[in-house]
């Protein structure tokens, strides 16, 4: 076995783009001498594990994230024609890990106030399921939380500390205890799918149909016997496109509502919706937008292809996108407190490194 050399002639690495992804996902490296020499193409590995290169180019090449790597320095590796080996200097990429499986989210999770993540096994329409949603705890042990909620969609903590859940088979939000009791909090929401609440503890609900709902919190009537009267204005917000799957709503700290919703365009814009109700788009050029987040400092991170490249786009104030995260069949996210984010494909949570301070949400 040759000798790994730190030389002149050996590779230099001078950025990763984007600087995080999922096994599967796609990372393009930018440096000098990375191209393949003496009919010897590079080798990349991933701390200590293998991974594929996609393309090879002298100041340009792509790596594919293979299953089971973790978080680590990415080294490319040329061999010379006396066949000794050159390594580059390491850069670190983020790669995230598994943490739930067996599910079926259909947006983002929610995350309660201890650290705990809330994902949905949402099912067919019209197909009930043995488990609605699962709670995982900050160790990743996976629990049964819901059971007998169909179709369940949307997810949101409210002010009061429950969890909220929209069924798109029946137009309902339902509000859930700690301890998983399901009670009716408003109906009639149409194919009622993403949902957020504002500063103010009102809920907003995405009809996929093109209606999004404001629902006003409970006003504390009650019945001539003393008992409480379930009483909230629910009236038409804002009015859309169709989606052909799914709203998808989220706050920034200006009280601005945003919306994405996926439909048969591949240049597809994501709404904003001011307080007024007023609606103009924010941007423009996204493929299958779907969950977002926002970020304290105002960025909204969203899963959806930007130039044919899948996986967390960051979209700045300023209206600038770049891939913060490459992955595949990405459908919704969540920051936790610790700069960390839970990622939600068709079928399975992944948790990720990402050094990213997320906006509270209520």
């Amino acid at each position: 076995m040759s000798a790994l050399l730190h030389k002149t002639d050996a590779p230099r690495l001078d950025a990763i783009q984007p600087p995080a992804a999922m096994p599967g996902g796609e990372v393009e490296v930018i440096g000098t001498d990375l191209g393949a020499g003496n009919g010897s193409l590079p080798s990349v590995r991933i701390g200590d594990t293998q991974a594929y290169l996609y393309l090879s180019r002298p100041r340009r090449a792509v790596v594919r994230v293979p299953e089971g790597a973790i978080s680590g320095d990415l080294v490319i590796t040329t061999v010379d024609s006396a066949k000794r080996e050159h390594a580059s200097n390491p850069l670190e990429l983020s790669v995230a890990v598994p943490m739930a499986e067996n599910l079926h989210p259909v947006s983002n999770p929610a995350v309660d106030a201890d650290g705990s993540v809330f994902a949905t096994v949402s099912g067919p329409r019209g197909q009930s399921v043995e488990v609605s949603i699962f709670s995982i705890a900050r160790d990743f042990q996976m629990r049964p939380f819901v059971r007998d909620l169909l179709n369940v969609t949307g997810l949101a903590f409210g002010p009061d500390g429950y969890l909220y859940a929209s069924s798109r088979a029946e137009g309902t939000v339902y509000r859930i205890s700690p301890e998983g009791a399901m009670s009716t909090y408003a109906e009639g929401m149409g194919i009622a799918t993403g949902i957020a609440f504002d500063a103010e503890g009102n809920l907003y609900v995405g009809d996929r149909s093109g209606t999004i709902f404001k629902v006003g919190p409970d006003r504390g009537k009650t019945s001539a016997s003393g008992d409480p009267v379930i009483d909230r204005e629910i009236f038409v917000y804002a009015t859309l496109e169709p989606s052909v799957s799914a709203y998808h709503l989220a706050f920034n700290n200006e009280g601005v509502l945003f919306v994405s919703g996926p439909t048969t365009s591949s240049n597809q814009a994501i709404h904003a919706i001011d307080r007024d109700g007023k609606t103009s788009a924010f941007y423009h050029g996204l493929g299958r937008a779907q969950g977002m987040a926002f970020d304290v400092k105002g960025n909204l991170y969203v899963a959806a292809s930007l130039q044919g490249q899948r996986g967390i786009v960051k979209i700045t104030p300023q209206r600038e996108a770049s891939l913060a995260l490459s992955g595949n069949n990405l459908v919704g996210l969540a920051f936790l407190e610790d700069g960390c984010a839970v990622l939600a494909t068709r079928d399975a949570l992944y948790h990720v490194a990402l050094g990213i301070e997320g906006r509270k949400l209520v």
